[in-house]
């Protein structure tokens, strides 16, 4: 699963492998323009002064790893300018970009990716129902952070599943505020000590409503800063290809192991809902061609109009003769019908919706 890269460029993609080394000069020796989409949880750069105690006086397992300890914020600047650099070379024309992170760095990493062209489609708060208390009791209780959207530049066609996310919602056009709970319990990974594995684990909510929304299934999904694998995890249980670069070998082998654990789920349970208009075209009259309905059937509406299926894919009744959306709306008196959804036939004493072999045709055609 995991492949230490030198910085000489690859021919092909490493897919669904976790590289080890430093995330900037990984990505350089990478394929320009070969990934869909990029989630990044970049160092936060925190500047924690000293530990952070609870009012029992234990201690509070806080970030205070090196890696995410920067001289200054010109380092920060630095660094930030390199690997966002890095991440738009390899995004393909319509690809996009998820970058997470806290108020301590968040806006610095937004300003660098307006000043490389990026186009910010939205930031989306992440309000975690279960935040950790500010133990100082000095500031408000940090309970968010904030993800940026932004495609490759302002005229990309990026992947936006509106529909999907939408039914994700139960029905509500999904908003920019996400309430989710940080990762805690059994998916909490631990280490051979029963310690953390890693601090800042994101959890497995948070990357499905992400590619759900925002990739298809075969899309490359890369995470430049990989830690236990969550971004790995999701993208595989969702048909996704996956890359992971991380260059501590800690967490490289904890999301091997994690990753190995991983089904991927069949394709039509992948599969999410797109906008009407993205299916495939299906004439009525093909339904007559396959004989799942046959010349001179009877089809009724709602309020009991009856029309007659002709050989030609059109409908008469009474003196009213064309398509099913047009004789639907003659017969409504209105100035347009969706005849889909107007029409009726019976089968075993059922009325049933002629939308149904519509369907059914589709399903042939994805097969």
């Amino acid at each position: 699963m995991t492949i230490k890269t030198k910085e000489k460029a690859v021919a092909t993609l490493p897919l669904n492998e976790i590289l080890a080394g430093d995330c900037i000069d990984v990505m350089n020796a990478l394929p320009e323009a070969s990934v869909d989409l990029i989630f990044a949880d970049p160092p936060y750069n925190l500047q924690l002064k000293g530990d952070l105690h609870r009012p029992n006086n234990s201690k509070v397992d806080a970030v205070d790893n090196a890696w995410d300890q920067f001289d200054s914020f010109k380092a920060y600047d630095a660094f930030t300018k390199a690997w966002l650099a890095a991440a738009k070379r390899l995004l393909k024309p319509g690809g996009a970009i998820w970058v997470i992170g806290s108020y301590h760095n968040i806006f610095r990493v937004g300003a660098e990716l307006q000043t490389q062209g990026y186009w910010i489609l939205n930031d989306v708060v992440w309000r975690k129902s279960n935040p950790m208390p500010n133990f100082r009791g000095k500031r408000f209780t940090n309970a968010h952070e904030t993800m940026i959207w932004a495609s490759k530049d302002e005229g990309s066609k990026y992947t936006f599943n509106y529909e999907a996310l939408k039914e994700l919602n139960e029905g509500i056009q999904m908003r920019s505020d996400w309430v989710l709970p940080i990762c805690n319990g059994g998916e909490r990974l631990k280490d051979d000590k029963g310690d953390k594995a890693h601090p800042t684990q994101k959890p497995e909510s948070l990357l499905h409503r992400v590619l759900v929304g925002s990739t298809n299934a075969g899309d490359v999904v890369l995470d430049p800063f990989f830690g236990t694998g969550t971004t790995g995890a999701v993208a595989k249980a969702l048909g996704r290809e996956f890359i992971g670069i991380e260059r501590e070998e800690a967490y490289r082998k904890v999301a091997a192991k994690r990753i190995s654990r991983v089904r991927k789920f069949d394709k039509t349970a992948i599969a999410v809902t797109t906008p009407k208009r993205a299916e495939p075209r299906v004439p009525f009259g093909q339904l007559v061609e396959r004989g799942l309905l046959r010349p001179g059937e009877m089809l009724t509406s709602p309020r009991g109009h009856l029309a007659k299926v002709r050989a030609d894919g059109t409908l008469i009744a009474d003196d009213v003769k064309g398509s099913i959306h047009k004789v639907g709306a003659e017969l409504e008196g209105a100035p347009s019908c969706n005849g889909w959804t107007y029409w009726n036939f019976k089968r075993d004493g059922k009325n049933v919706s002629i939308d149904v072999l519509r369907q059914q045709i589709r399903a042939e055609m994805s097969e």
